[in-house]
């Protein structure tokens, strides 16, 4: 059987898949992002230029793509074991006072991951249909990148990001991420038994941190495109 579906059967194989899958794509956001920067350079053909690198690597991003897919499937498939685990465990939840937790919960986080997780994968299709799969060079969307006509996709996104609707749910969608991060990098640390009152604090702290970060560079992109694009 194969390595993940008998780590599945286990509640501890399904932890450690999550914490796993949660750093590989908390890393994937952190690059996406350093990516998506370029779009707020004085050259506005650099977020062309940089999409068209990625482009350009051919089979090897299909094979990354396909990879990416599989860490979302399996982070999704798993929550929604945990969750329904949980839930067939004692439908009736435990009260919980948030005052009595102990020092480093987050408990707006912890409450909120499976909807704030199914906000960011609604997210993510509707990103996905207008910008990976949206007009390209067929509709107009062109540019010349060394000589070569490729996808406008700078133009694509400052279009979209024109629009106040778009741009309120993308930062609606983004804060709903950070909550998600801010916990679930802690808890990934739990899932792998790192969990010393020592270091407890000093990681939800990092979480915290690398939370409000990405969410506000992933925000400061559509604000700022939307004021001065």
């Amino acid at each position: 059987m194969l390595p993940v579906f008998t780590a599945l059967r286990s509640s501890v194989g399904k932890k450690i898949l999550m914490a796993m899958t949660a750093f590989s794509l908390v890393l994937f956001v952190v690059v996406h992002l350093l990516g998506n920067l370029k779009l707020l350079s004085r050259n506005s053909n650099a977020f062309n230029i940089y999409a068209h690198k990625m482009m350009s690597l051919g089979g090897l991003l299909y094979v990354a793509e396909i990879g990416l897919l599989l860490l979302f499937l399996t982070h999704i498939i798993i929550a929604g074991l945990i969750f329904i685990g949980k839930r067939n465990a004692r439908p009736v939840g435990y009260y919980m006072n948030k005052r009595l937790c102990k020092p480093g919960y987050n408990f707006i986080g912890s409450t909120t991951m499976i909807y704030t997780g199914a906000m960011i994968l609604i997210f993510l299709v509707v990103h996905l249909m207008h910008f990976k799969f949206g007009p390209g060079i067929k509709d107009g969307y062109i540019k010349e990148v060394d000589g070569k006509s490729v996808r406008d996709l700078h133009r694509l996104v400052v279009e979209g990001f024109q629009s106040f609707w778009y741009v309120s749910f993308y930062t609606a969608v983004i804060s709903l991420l950070g909550i998600h991060l801010s916990h679930g990098f802690w808890s990934a640390f739990q899932s792998l038994g790192i969990n010393h009152p020592r270091y407890t604090p000093l990681i939800l702290g990092v979480g915290i941190l690398i939370a409000i970060t990405l969410s506000l560079g992933f925000i400061s992109l559509p604000v700022l495109l939307y004021f001065i694009g």
